[in-house]
């Protein structure tokens, strides 16, 4: 970017051709400063073969360090992977799970957080049970009194949860869910792919066990990066089972000194044990400028313009017909707002044409998902519903 980011410019994104784009739940279009660093780095790579390690290693960690930042966490408890689902993977396959016990898991979720917790219970000889979300629609209370007794009913290992619903944007009270899980004796992993960026979130005061999130939607990044946050107490509690080369405390040492090639070097007791091999270097370096942009906006500040944007956009869908899934409440608001559709209306039809009139959004399992960012202005928001009234009339 030629200026600094500001909340409502999206002065930055000249190579954005949708007039508004509303999608960032899906995929987030990339600023210009973040491809420049990515070009930057490929350039870089192109001169220098061997040599550009060093700048591309300097940009890995300026995006993990601001990663941590983001959700209060020390950059030692965060690792890079290439996916939220690789970072659910990680955790699935490192729990020590015992025949019998329980994962708690949540229907409705994104399959990333459920289908890894599935194929570890049935390795152990354990269980998934799925608790409903519905509950929590209607508000947070009553679905924390539901998952309080599916914790008392009997014992549950881990309780594995998004930050915020893909399908309707329900932000869920992880706090309460981490100090819950905890009184019952167990863990809360938390996918917070539809969070962090857009909602504010602080791992170590709300008593996150883990949390993985993927780069290419709130956070503003490319795709095929990502990150995984461990507490050192839930990190001690794993053995993991996928690592590599660069899992080891001090794994490149024979790269630098003669007769060091090892074989018996320990596992880093740290997060950086699921870092297997060499980063995707270009990707975190876009990462790392993504990320500094969103520190200096300030999440509070973006999360506050988000419900600007949603206060003005939700009543004048809700007079064409739509039905609005937010949450009544304002803890379980987020990025996200999204609604289902006036009766006769195909959801998937509306995108598309949506789509021809400059309009980027989503609709997961039929409903119209809206989802802005600091670059939107409100005052894209009569013309967003111009568009929708206009698709809607045919």
């Amino acid at each position: 970017m030629s200026s600094r980011p500001a909340i409502g410019d999206r002065s930055g994104f000249s190579r954005l051709t949708a007039t508004s784009y509303l999608a960032h739940a899906a995929v987030a279009p990339l600023a210009d400063d973040v491809l420049a660093r990515m070009q930057e780095g490929l350039a870089e790579q192109a001169r220098a073969g061997v040599a550009s390690i060093g700048p591309f290693v300097e940009w890995a960690n300026a995006a993990r360090d601001g990663f941590a930042r983001l959700v209060g966490a020390a950059p030692d408890q965060v690792a890079r992977v290439p996916s939220t689902s690789a970072g659910v993977a990680a955790i699935a396959t490192g729990l020590r799970l015992a025949v019998g016990e329980r994962i708690l898991c949540f229907d409705g979720e994104f399959p990333t957080n459920v289908s890894p917790w599935q194929a570890a219970a049935a390795r152990a000889g354990a269980h998934v049970d799925l608790c409903p979300l519905a509950p929590f629609e209607r508000s947070h209370a009553e679905g924390l009194e539901l998952v309080a007794r599916r914790l008392a009913e009997r014992p549950v290992r881990l309780v594995a949860v998004s930050a915020v619903q893909f399908q309707t944007g329900l932000a869920l009270p992880v706090a309460d869910l981490a100090r819950l899980a905890h009184e019952h004796g167990a863990r809360l992993f938390v996918d917070g792919i539809q969070a962090v960026g857009a909602v504010p979130l602080d791992v170590v005061r709300a008593g996150v066990d883990y949390l993985a999130c993927g780069a290419h939607k709130w956070l503003m990044g490319p795709l095929g990066a990502a990150y995984l946050y461990l507490s050192p107490a839930a990190r001690a509690e794993l053995e993991p089972q996928i690592v590599g080369w660069m899992s080891h405390s001090e794994p490149d040492a024979f790269l630098f000194a003669p007769n060091e090639l090892r074989y018996d070097r320990a596992l880093d007791p740290g997060a950086r044990v699921f870092e297997q091999g060499v980063l995707p270097f270009v990707q975190y370096a876009g990462s790392a400028v993504a990320i500094a942009n969103l520190l200096e906006l300030g999440v509070p500040r973006i999360h506050a313009h988000l419900q600007a944007f949603h206060d003005a956009l939700e009543p004048q869908l809700a007079r064409l017909g739509w039905r609005s899934r937010r949450s009544a409440e304002a803890a379980g608001r987020s990025g996200i707002c999204s609604f289902a559709p006036p009766d006769g209306i195909d959801v998937g039809t509306v995108v598309a044409a949506a789509a021809e009139r400059g309009v980027a959004l989503t609709g997961p399992d039929g409903l119209l998902r809206v989802a802005p960012h600091w670059p939107n202005g409100l005052g894209e928001v009569d013309a967003v519903v111009d568009v929708l009234a206009g698709v809607v009339r045919g």
